[in-house]
């Protein structure tokens, strides 16, 4: 009798590579749908996989949903690390342009993370504050090391605040966005730089 041909792709699949497939189909569901109306049978299904062998990667739909988050968080926060010398607003239109090519390409798990707020979860809220809050540090100590525009923040008690509601605004207007927005992505990249602009002027 011939071999299973999902069985023989199954096992070319590196820990890596079966633990990144789970991850992706699971930030399509989470993307989708509530956290409670995401099943494990249903991830499972579309992976092609035993629910065993997914729970022997994430114990509990909680894990599961965890890794997702914390996999899209490190991406955000790979893609938008300030590049040392390079003048701020320079960085801006191209960490954007960078972001908004993620928001485009990943969005599913753009989505999935932004959807971890909601959850009831304290766990799963924690991560996902944790890394906005590693976002916004990420453009302060961007602002504060920029020859322009590190003056301009100088004894600026409201910045961490206007850094915050900015990255609130670009989080909403990429969810805009994606839903079929007119904008092209220059559009929306020139949006999002004037309106953390305007918020650092004096």
């Amino acid at each position: 009798m011939a071999a299973n041909p999902g069985a023989r792709t199954r096992r070319r699949l590196s820990t890596e590579e079966r633990r990144e497939q789970l991850l992706s189909v699971g930030a399509r569901l989470f993307s989708e749908s509530a956290y409670d109306d995401v099943w494990i049978e249903r991830v499972a299904e579309i992976a092609g996989v035993s629910r065993g062998l997914l729970y022997h990667y994430f114990p509990t739909k909680r894990d599961f949903f965890l890794a997702v988050v914390e996999r899209e968080s490190r991406r955000m926060l790979e893609m938008t690390a300030a590049v040392p010398g390079v003048p701020a607003r320079e960085q801006l239109a191209s960490g954007l342009d960078v972001f908004l090519e993620y928001v485009h390409t990943h969005a599913h798990g753009f989505r999935a993370f932004h959807r971890a707020d909601a959850a009831g979860d304290q766990a799963v809220r924690r991560v996902y504050h944790r890394a906005l809050g590693a976002q916004e540090r990420q453009i302060l100590a961007a602002i504060a090391e920029d020859p322009e525009l590190g003056p301009l923040a100088q004894g600026r008690p409201d910045l961490k605040l206007a850094v915050r509601g900015w990255l609130a605004f670009v989080t909403a207007v990429c969810l805009e966005w994606l839903r079929g927005s007119d904008l092209s992505r220059e559009q929306v990249r020139d949006l999002c730089a004037r309106a953390l602009l305007g918020a650092l002027a004096p």
